[in-house]
């Protein structure tokens, strides 16, 4: 691993992310960034291989950051940093390009959790580049059939065919290389977008909308 930078407003939230990302070996070097400008400089010089973002920065605001980054560390891993009730943040993000989400609070085993993910992802990776992040999604009409389709986010989606495999949270977690908080978070938005009560009527449905076979 070529290190971490944690990207977030707060001077709170980034001191106590750095402090929990030193107990993580493959984190090292740990570094921090209050606005987009200082997580390119830094980005620049140690080419970091995760980036946690977060997803309220302030203006230039956090897609332009994402597309600042893959200017200059192109393999970097955006994870973003945002409650799991903002999801038009959360949605926006992952449509640029970010590999999923934590929240502020993130422990060490979460962390963890994405270090080993990031790692055996980039160990499998191509050595080329990856295509720089998509542009924001405009605004547009939709038909009459999406606006009853749910759209699932990928992570969303992974945990719903964890779900139709019989994979307990836990074991899903450890799958996703995710805590089994995040997996529950994941689960209760794809319930509510899904409009399911429980893990059998959410495949159920997912089944029958061709989002899982």
């Amino acid at each position: 691993m070529a290190g971490v930078v944690v990207c977030h407003a707060s001077a709170s939230v980034r001191e106590r992310i750095v402090v929990t990302s030193l107990g993580v070996p493959l984190l090292a070097p740990v570094r921090a960034a209050a606005s987009a400008d200082e997580l390119v400089v830094l980005a620049r010089r140690l080419a970091p291989t995760v980036v946690l973002l977060d997803a309220d920065l302030p203006t230039p605001g956090p897609g332009e950051a994402m597309r600042r980054l893959a200017q200059v560390a192109p393999h970097a891993a955006v994870v973003v940093l945002a409650g799991p009730d903002d999801t038009e943040s959360l949605e926006r993000a992952l449509a640029l390009g970010a590999r999923g989400f934590l929240t502020p609070e993130v422990n060490r085993a979460e962390l963890a959790a994405v270090a080993a993910h990031v790692h055996a992802v980039a160990s499998m990776a191509p050595a080329t580049p990856p295509p720089p992040p998509r542009e924001e999604p405009r605004p547009r009409e939709t038909k009459e059939n999406e606006k009853t389709q749910p759209v699932l986010t990928r992570r969303e989606l992974e945990v719903l065919v964890g779900m139709s495999n019989g994979r307990s949270n836990a074991q899903i977690g450890q799958d996703l290389y995710l805590s089994e908080d995040t997996v529950k978070t994941h689960a209760r938005r794809l319930f509510r977008k899904l409009g399911a009560s429980d893990r059998a009527q959410a495949v159920a449905i997912g089944m029958r909308r061709g989002l899982i076979q």
